[in-house]
């Protein structure tokens, strides 16, 4: 189920959001943006990182660490 979109809500994070929210450097951040681990689109010279594809896949992550 969709969250629904709130104009107080971002609908992107930053490299930098989603360092603080993974509690990483965000030099770990901008590598696995880069690498394609972490769900992110280039716009320009900035990364965004989809607010819904990142905690997808945070959630998915979370579930193959507790499976294995």
């Amino acid at each position: 189920m969709r969250e629904p979109i709130h104009d107080d809500v971002a609908l992107t994070y930053t490299v930098d959001d989603v360092a603080a929210l993974l509690g990483v450097a965000r030099g770990v951040a901008y590598d696995n943006v880069r690498s394609g681990q972490i769900p992110a689109v280039r716009v320009g010279r900035r990364w965004l990182i989809p607010r819904s594809r990142f905690h997808a896949w945070l959630d998915a992550t979370s579930s193959e660490t507790t499976m294995e």
